[in-house]
């Protein structure tokens, strides 16, 4: 395996980077011809009705997490040993990814029902799959304890934590580049948190993968990740939350993906299950399209923004854990 000749050189020069270097790089430029060899064979953007902004879209290929997350998957085999649980985690993040591009590439939207069931089955494997391979055990950084929780709520929990992630993530992909840069702070961050190497080793494939993906993303973008990609990475966020033994983390690591993408979900299940038919009127959900609409902040200020408070909560969580 490519992998294990890599870090036979990179053990012998006493140069470890080198392998991560490499890495880094073979992942950045495969993705990067990949998107654009591609691209063609993707489906286009209709554009969306009811987000702002969301005619800009039409006409763009949509649905590019088929091809990044493929890249991802590859790579990690190329570069990672594989374990059963790593292939089992591959597998599950790859099943998130078909979902959401055959619903990209649908003439008629998948039902809220169909794409629940599916991202229930798969944040369950995700959880189920963690808790046998590791354990029950997390930690609570700010407090500096470990507490065992028991093999049932562990698992609902952690079921609940990925479906979660999976579902703010994907709201969140609603502006060029805004989804895409809020998971590399996410990613880097988590990753320094990280005692897995092989778990750290796809957090940079990731990162690099991203890198590649905003190349053609960045605002005026000309390919969108669509549900392939935003549901995929909602997978991968969580996991590496559960990877760190402290899985809260997920809370302040990605904090602006749960503002944006998490008051939408509280809108719609306060109306929908709550009959709470007033509830948040007066604030369009995802936030993105609050500020960008009511508050008049262009794309490029959603972006900026957004990122600049994500970074300070991280560094602030990272120096009082640190």
């Amino acid at each position: 395996m490519l992998y294990n000749i890599l870090d036979d050189l990179g053990n012998s020069l006493k140069m470890k980077g080198l392998s991560t270097a490499i890495m880094f790089l073979a992942s950045f430029v495969l993705v990067v011809i990949c998107l654009k060899v591609f691209r063609r064979v993707l489906p286009k953007d209709q554009g969306r009705e009811f987000a702002v902004n969301g005619s800009l879209s039409e006409g763009k290929a949509r649905g590019a997490g088929i091809i990044f997350v493929t890249c991802f998957v590859f790579l990690t085999a190329l570069f990672i040993p594989l374990s059963l649980e790593i292939v089992l985690y591959m597998v599950l993040i790859y099943i998130a990814m078909l979902s959401g591009y055959f619903d990209d590439a649908s003439d008629e939207p998948w039902g809220n029902l169909k794409k629940g069931l599916i991202d229930l089955v798969v944040s369950g494997g995700i959880a189920g799959v963690y808790y046998y391979y590791n354990s029950s055990r997390i930690f609570i950084a700010v407090i500096e304890k470990w507490f065992t929780v028991p093999p049932v709520v562990f698992i609902i929990l952690a079921t609940i934590l990925v479906w979660a992630s999976i579902n703010v993530t994907n709201c969140a992909d609603g502006v060029d580049g805004l989804c895409t840069i809020l998971c590399m702070i996410s990613i880097f961050f988590i990753n320094r948190m990280l005692v897995d190497t092989h778990m750290m080793s796809m957090g940079m494939i990731m990162l690099s993968v991203l890198g590649a993906y905003l190349w053609y993303n960045c605002s005026p973008s000309t390919i969108l990740m669509g549900d392939a990609g935003s549901r995929a990475l909602g997978v991968l966020l969580a996991l590496m939350c559960l990877k760190t033994g402290s899985p809260l983390i997920f809370i302040p690591f990605a904090f602006m993906l749960i503002v944006d993408g998490g008051m939408g979900l509280i809108k719609v299940s306060f109306i929908r299950f709550l009959k709470i038919k007033g509830f948040m009127k007066n604030i369009r959900t995802p936030i993105h399209d609050h500020v960008r609409k009511n508050k008049g902040w262009s794309d490029t200020q959603v972006v900026t923004r957004f990122s600049i408070v994500q970074i300070i909560i991280c560094i602030c969580y990272y120096m009082i854990c640190n």
